[in-house]
């Protein structure tokens, strides 16, 4: 059985519409007032769940019991005799629900999938960040930490936010191997510096400038970021500090997910719309991309050597290519069907890999753009949703497994037996 999580299932109940919300919103699962149901291990739910997220979340999910117990013990540390009557409680009131299954579709590419368990518990792992020294970031999103792991020796060192309960969410680095990362909750960017673990913050410049999402640098070490519930764009001088903010222009358009052309233009998807968009790497003026459909959502996004972008449609379960140099558009089904919920993606060697977020259990995706054919594997730990991906120096795709506590290393070799 399939360790799945929270996230996945709430995301499918919430209508497509009301998908974009804050960080901090979808953090902390706030909505209406919810009541537990009364029964044997109420009580203990109340107070354990509560203290980290809304009740809400627990009020819209369902599993079995078996994932029930996958699911919590990643979250908190509770006493065995505890244990049973928490499984117990949760599969009578909040049992499985259906999610549509993995489809497993064969081909040329083989892979193998390690995945480590982080020290955190509760800990969310948001994206993953691979480096040049071979070792794979994350930001612990709810443990508010910043997270590396050895992938050959399988260490692990987690480094606490300067700012309590930060909600760390993207990852990049600059030149000399400091981590920059997105404070969600606490409207900042921070950079951490791995040699003497000294975090140093750069507070957003304007109050209404909340939800700082997607970090990226440019070619000329500029840091671009996306703040999804300012409905706003970034960019950062990290020699100065100085901080200039660009609003979108179509209202609650939610940027999201950010790559960097060849050219050095910044383009991010607006996951509260069907467009995707560039920004003037000078003036910051925005230039939007209309996507055919009225109903695409997408969420991330991926550049290949063309410099055309890769869309993870959400919403419709799609694969997307964009040509912004003629606004040419096509579109592929992602294999698990329209509620997939196509998620992290990246570009290796101009072959596509995304996450399906959506299916039981979570796949990961290849997609080759000459052959025009799909191959998928499943994520041996269910993945509880892969929010994020990162290509490693040597070809392979780290992943962040939000809901079962983990980061994982897809290690890849395509038929031809080169990466």
């Amino acid at each position: 059985m399939s360790r799945t999580v929270f996230w996945a299932l709430v995301l499918v109940a919430v209508p497509v519409a009301t998908l974009p919300l804050s960080g901090q919103e979808r953090g902390r699962g706030r909505g209406g007032a919810v009541t537990l149901p009364d029964g044997p291990g109420r009580e203990i739910v109340q107070a354990k769940c509560e203290s980290c997220h809304g009740l809400n979340l627990i009020a819209n999910s369902g599993y079995s019991r078996e994932e029930w117990v996958s699911l919590f013990t990643t979250m908190v540390a509770l006493p065995q005799n505890e244990v049973g009557a928490v499984a117990e409680y949760l599969a009578k009131n909040f049992p499985e629900k259906p999610r549509p299954p993995a489809v497993v579709i064969a081909g040329p590419a083989q892979v193998k999938i390690n995945e480590w368990i982080v020290p955190s518990l509760g800990s969310r792992p948001h994206d993953p960040l691979a480096t040049p020294d071979g070792a794979i970031w994350w930001t612990g999103q709810f443990a508010s930490v910043i997270g590396r792991l050895d992938p050959k020796t399988g260490a692990m060192k987690e480094y606490k936010t300067k700012t309590p309960a930060s909600g760390p969410h993207g990852l990049t680095a600059d030149r000399e191997g400091n981590i920059w990362f997105t404070g969600n909750f606490k409207g900042y960017v921070g950079k951490l510096n791995p040699k003497t673990g000294e975090v140093v913050e750069y507070p957003t410049t304007d109050p209404a400038a909340r939800d700082p999402h997607t970090p990226i640098f440019d070619q000329k070490g500029t840091l671009w970021f996306t703040l999804q519930g300012a409905n706003m764009v970034a960019r950062l001088n990290p020699k100065t500090g100085e901080m200039k903010l660009a609003p979108s222009p179509t209202p609650r358009s939610n940027p999201y997910g950010m790559v960097v052309s060849s050219r050095g233009v910044p383009f991010f998807c607006e996951f509260g719309a069907n467009k995707i968009a560039s920004i003037d790497p000078e003036t910051m003026a925005i230039k939007e991309y209309d996507l055919p459909d009225a109903e695409a959502r997408p969420r991330r996004i991926g550049i290949t050597s063309d410099d055309a972008i890769w869309y993870s449609d959400y919403a419709r379960g799609y694969l997307g290519r964009l040509d912004p140099k003629t606004g040419n558009v096509k579109e592929w089904p992602s294999p698990g069907g329209p509620k997939s919920l196509p998620y992290g993606i990246a570009s290796i060697h101009d072959v596509i890999w995304y996450s399906e977020s959506g299916v039981k259990p979570n796949t990961v995706v290849r997609f080759d753009p000459k052959t025009e054919k799909f191959q998928t594997w499943i994520i041996p730990s269910g993945g509880g949703v892969v929010r994020n991906v990162s290509v490693t120096r040597d070809g392979n795709l780290a992943l962040a497994c939000s809901g079962v506590n983990r980061v994982a290393l897809v290690e890849i070799k395509d038929g031809q037996g080169t990466r």
